[in-house]
């Protein structure tokens, strides 16, 4: 079990490697820092990845930086769905 004073890393978002990779750098835009897991995946086999699904690339950040990482990930997913 985790304690509230635990650092541990916590997955923030997930989807193909450029959405990812977009992710990945709107946070270290902000300082924070990120690392992808999967990203092999999603580069060698783009086809494989589903946003959120199997194969998907995820993108990690510290639990010190959740609530940061959550505000900027809410503001690009209501940028992305604002223009459909």
């Amino acid at each position: 079990m985790k304690t509230k004073d635990e650092i541990f890393p916590v997955e923030v978002y997930s989807g193909s490697i450029w959405e990812a990779e977009l992710v990945k750098s709107l946070m270290e835009n902000a300082e924070i820092e990120t690392f992808l897991l999967d990203e092999n995946t999603g580069t060698l086999a783009p086809w494989y990845t589903a946003g959120g699904g199997a194969g998907s690339v995820k993108v990690v950040v510290s639990s010190l930086d959740l609530d940061q990482a959550k505000l900027i990930i809410g503001q690009y997913e209501k940028n992305i769905h604002s223009d459909l």
